[in-house]
């Protein structure tokens, strides 16, 4: 899934991904938005196939945003590099996501919009890759307008998912990992994503 501040380009990132495509006038996502998209990763060769919950970033939807990540493979926090508020507001989200229930959830720091002049950056690229050091996070500079590191960033993510997916304790597994048809991605106990050599599920702006 995919969280972070609203128009910080969450879903021009997915569009990015999923359609290789831009929009400039995107409108603001509502709730939550559903993608998928398979991919090989580069690591280990085998097929991840990524549903992506697309989250809304305004801040009455918040409170909905624990039942979209709770039971995730991975998320990837978005914030933008022309607001420094964004990137304040990513850190507390990852703070949140420490709270799901999967121990072993893949975090990815995306530091949006790196298509913008250094000059009218807020956000020291710098300060965000010691963030995402210091809490063992992937880390890359992402544009959703040229493309510039949007797969790479799904791909490294790819790699980190483990051989034995995680399972909720509510559909019967241990809540740590145990090996089924499914890792859970969704916004309840009954989405869940494959990784039995053939494909695995993850991620949603």
């Amino acid at each position: 899934m995919l969280l972070g501040d609203a128009s910080v380009g969450k879903t021009s990132l997915v569009g990015r991904f999923v359609n290789n495509a831009f929009n400039e006038a995107v409108e603001t996502t509502v709730g939550a938005a559903f993608s998928t998209q398979s991919i090989k990763a580069p690591g280990s060769g085998r097929q991840v196939k990524f549903e992506i919950w697309d989250t809304a970033g305004q801040e009455r939807f918040k409170s909905l945003a624990p039942m979209y990540y709770r039971n995730a493979s991975a998320a990837i926090v978005v914030f933008d590099l022309t607001s420094d508020v964004s990137f304040v507001r990513a850190k507390d989200w990852v703070k949140q996501l420490a709270l799901s229930n999967n121990p072993n959830i893949v975090i990815a720091i995306a530091a949006n919009k790196s298509d913008i002049p250094a000059g009218q950056r807020q956000v020291k690229v710098e300060d965000a890759k010691l963030f995402a050091q210091s809490e063992g996070l992937i880390f890359l500079e992402t544009s959703a307008k040229t493309g510039s590191n949007v797969s790479k960033i799904f791909e490294l993510i790819s790699d980190k998912l483990p051989d034995v997916p995680f399972t909720p304790a509510s559909l019967g597994g241990s809540g740590t990992s145990a090996r089924t048809t499914s890792i859970t991605l969704g916004p309840n106990d009954q989405s869940t994503a494959s990784l039995t050599g053939a494909s695995s599920k993850c991620c949603g702006s």
